[in-house]
């Protein structure tokens, strides 16, 4: 039986589900993107490979090796996309959230179903059909659940916007001991810079006390002051445009004081070293041409 327990971003990490490369179908059609960061690669000709990722995906699963956590891959499909595991589940305290996904992602969830049948069966949820929410727009903080949506009326034209106020109110009514609070995050369909495509791309806790953050990817200003009252403003390390566009925020902790980053995030690493941690500096520069980077293509099991 596999034991869940998430309650914050940062506690000691003791088993995960990463996602592979492997396989994952080539350069896909630019009418199929599902962001424009990706859409903007297919353009270019500078999308991916998997020649490139897989390796990447490695030096991540190496780096868990080294802290002794439980590594969860999921079972191989021929021509899928199966990196980013933070989209399909989520773990909340101790309860196993399968996220309602576009019908042509289902083989992704699928293929941990191994992994799951291995949980208590009570612990594990399906959101009814109306409910929108992503792993990406989730994070436990203590008492706090924090959420990322997009409230405004254009939500359905929005290839974007993956977690609704149904899918809001879906956890407001499952955790009434929380505190969870909503942000409305800036969206396009086009222009990369412009697109928080979940709460993870423009926010995150690190350390103890402390988070990264790029301010222009909240719609509301009084969303971003939100966590500007609750974290302090000198624990903030606020990111530009651009290095949202590189996912700055999108690190991961495997512990406190334990970081993984990529490797060109000059600035950010530093930052996290004189804070006292220990930063795990990998290549993950092609995963991010999709949009996502480290903690899109984890999905925490278990924290101490």
């Amino acid at each position: 039986m596999i034991k869940l327990n998430i309650k914050d971003e940062t506690s000691p990490l003791e088993a995960v589900i990463l996602g592979i490369a492997d396989s994952f179908g080539g350069t896909p059609n630019l009418a199929d993107a599902y962001d424009p960061k990706s859409a903007e690669h297919i353009r270019a000709g500078t999308y991916p490979k998997e020649t490139d990722m897989v390796p990447e995906m490695e030096a991540f699963r190496q780096v868990f090796e080294k802290y002794n956590v439980k590594v969860y891959r999921p079972e191989l499909r021929v021509d899928l996309n199966q990196i980013f595991a933070r989209d399909i589940a989520f773990v909340v305290d101790d309860y196993f959230f399968k996220s309602n996904i576009l019908p042509d992602r289902e083989p992704e969830l699928e293929a941990i179903e191994y992994v799951i049948g291995q949980m208590d069966p009570d612990k594990v949820i399906k959101p009814p059909a109306e409910v929108h929410v992503e792993g990406g727009d989730v994070m436990v903080h203590g008492d706090h659940l924090f959420v990322g949506t997009y409230k405004g009326p254009d939500y359905p034209g929005f290839i974007t916007a993956r977690t609704n106020m149904e899918g809001v109110q879906f956890l407001k009514d499952f955790f009434p001991d929380k505190i969870v609070r909503e942000f409305d995050l800036n969206k396009s369909n086009t222009i990369a810079e412009d697109n928080a495509l979940h709460l993870d791309c423009c926010f995150q806790p690190v350390g103890k006390d402390k988070a990264i953050i790029h301010k222009e990817g909240f719609r509301q200003e009084s969303d971003y002051q939100y966590l500007v009252d609750l974290f302090g403003m000198e624990n903030l390390f606020h990111i530009s445009k651009r290095e949202m566009y590189h996912m700055m925020s999108n690190v991961f902790s495997i512990a406190p004081n334990v970081v993984v980053s990529e490797r060109n995030f000059t600035r950010l690493n530093q930052w996290l070293r004189s804070h006292g941690m220990t930063v795990e500096e990998i290549p993950y520069a092609e995963i991010a041409k999709q949009e996502g980077l480290l903690r899109c293509s984890t999905l925490p099991l278990r924290r101490k």
